[in-house]
């Protein structure tokens, strides 16, 4: 299968779980940390996607940095930018309100996909 169709296909099941967490509240704790988390690898999946020639480690330290500026943004409470996050769609993609704990679930997810990606996906590959 070729490797940049197998990332995208990765970030809409990354993205499926994702709001399946949040939906249905699969876990007491799982709306609230794995959601932010599969966020984290959605990103990283899609930058993976995007740019199939930057390697493991550029592509989760691109996901962090991306997640970050989210959830940083989150503290500025522009007119406009508050408009956006009143939206469903907004809420979904920037957040509500600033939070520990979301910088922590970011990191984690970035952390597991980037291993998982090393050790199962590109085990034959020489893009590592």
């Amino acid at each position: 299968m070729n490797l940049r169709f197998m990332y995208f296909v990765l970030s809409l099941c990354s993205i499926g779980l994702g709001l399946a967490s949040r939906s249905f509240k699969m876990l007491e704790w799982g709306h609230a940390y794995l959601g932010d988390a599969l966020y984290a690898v959605f990103i990283y999946f899609g930058f993976r996607f995007l740019f199939p020639n930057l390697s493991v480690r550029p592509s989760a330290l691109a996901a962090l940095v991306f997640c970050y500026a989210i959830e940083f943004q989150q503290m500025i409470s522009w007119e406009w930018l508050t408009a956006i996050r009143s939206t469903t769609i907004g809420h979904l993609i920037l957040g509500q309100g600033f939070l520990w704990s979301d910088i922590l679930a970011y990191s984690c997810g970035v952390c597991l996909v980037q291993f998982l990606d090393h050790k199962l996906i590109l085990k034959d590959e020489q893009a590592i």
